[in-house]
């Protein structure tokens, strides 16, 4: 039966294609008078067509955005999204996107869970990697709906490898004891700084030297959470010399390597070098967890351990640091002794 006049067709093309029926829509005439057609998208069957074409005429949608690749999406939520997420995560996303790189220039809609998956499952890498490009999926699709790009999500049916059990065992006494008799070896300080400030290796290695107001004996830094951010750490008495040994090298970050800020994997190096040497198995977040347990033990304010550390406490109302606030905390973070 003949479409109405306006309604478009689904017309089979020549030679042995994977989807050989064009769905189109006339919209004007050339100067001869020939019809000018858009092509709204291909498909296997004529029936198929038939059903992209009845949508279309119910609800028209725009066909460039329909027709936009993964790698024109993912460039422009680099415009208009990424840039309002942090810059560590903004980092994370963008190297997740290369594991993603064989479906570039595929139709967003076109690419579905099993592509997706694909991508997870064969890129090689742990369940961090695994996980950080299954968020990228998760954006990605937030975006596209946002844009009418696709009508459903599939980022939803896609799963990364799980979180492995840690067991998160804090340095003991005679541990600290053991760095602190390997001062003289590179790094080392940067071990000691963990365990006396709380900080996680990245809020570390981001802390820029005008963070650092060492006449004050404070530190404001962290990342990650809105209780973590740009909190107040008091410099423990035990380490000042360490602060300022690092603040004396110059450059723009308190732990630079090379001038430069240091990278978690090469820093990642460095701690293996010298848990190796010291005969320790640890992990840098072993530090964060040997921070809370010694300040507990020594029985520190709960509220101050949930500032310094950056959790959100019930007993934490407004973070606002006033002169009594930065006392206690300093009190606090000097009842550890050893």
């Amino acid at each position: 039966m003949r479409n109405p006049n306006g309604y478009g067709s689904v017309v089979k093309l020549s030679g042995n294609r994977r989807r050989p029926f064009r769905v189109r829509k006339t919209i004007g005439f050339n100067e001869k008078g020939h019809p000018i057609y858009q092509t709204l998208d291909y498909t296997k069957t004529r029936e198929e067509g038939m059903i992209i074409l009845a949508q279309y005429n119910k609800d028209p949608w725009d066909v460039e955005k329909k027709n936009m690749t993964l790698g024109e999406l993912f460039e422009l939520w680099l415009e208009r999204k990424a840039v309002k997420l942090g810059r560590s995560n903004q980092a994370s996303l963008k190297s997740a996107y290369q594991h993603c790189k064989g479906l570039v220039s595929f139709k967003y809609k076109d690419i579905k869970a099993y592509h997706m998956q694909d991508t997870i499952d064969h890129c090689g890498c742990g369940y961090s990697t695994q996980g950080t490009i299954k968020a990228l999926w998760g954006h990605l699709d937030k975006f596209a709906l946002e844009l009418d790009v696709n009508a459903r999500s599939y980022s939803s049916l896609i799963q990364s490898a799980p979180i492995p059990e840690t067991k998160k065992t804090p340095f003991s006494d005679a541990e600290i004891q053991t760095m602190w008799s390997m001062q003289g070896m590179p790094w080392v300080d940067s071990v000691l700084f963990l365990l006396y400030t709380g900080f996680r290796i990245s809020e570390m290695l981001g802390l820029r030297t005008d963070s650092v107001n060492l006449e004050a004996g404070t530190i404001t830094g962290g990342t990650k959470t809105k209780a973590g951010k740009d909190r107040v750490v008091p410099i423990h008495s035990k380490i000042r010399h360490i602060v300022a040994a690092r603040l004396e090298e110059g450059g723009n970050h308190l732990f630079s390597h090379n001038g430069e800020q240091c990278s978690i994997s090469t820093y990642r190096k460095f701690w293996a070098d010298i848990m190796e040497v010291a005969k320790l198995e640890h992990t840098p977040h072993d530090c964060r967890h040997t921070f809370r347990s010694r300040l507990d033990s020594a029985g520190a304010n709960k509220r101050c351990i949930d500032l310094m550390m950056g959790h959100k406490s019930q007993d934490v109302g407004e973070r606002v640091y006033t002169h009594k606030t930065l006392k206690e905390l300093k009190a606090a973070i000097e009842l550890v002794t050893d």
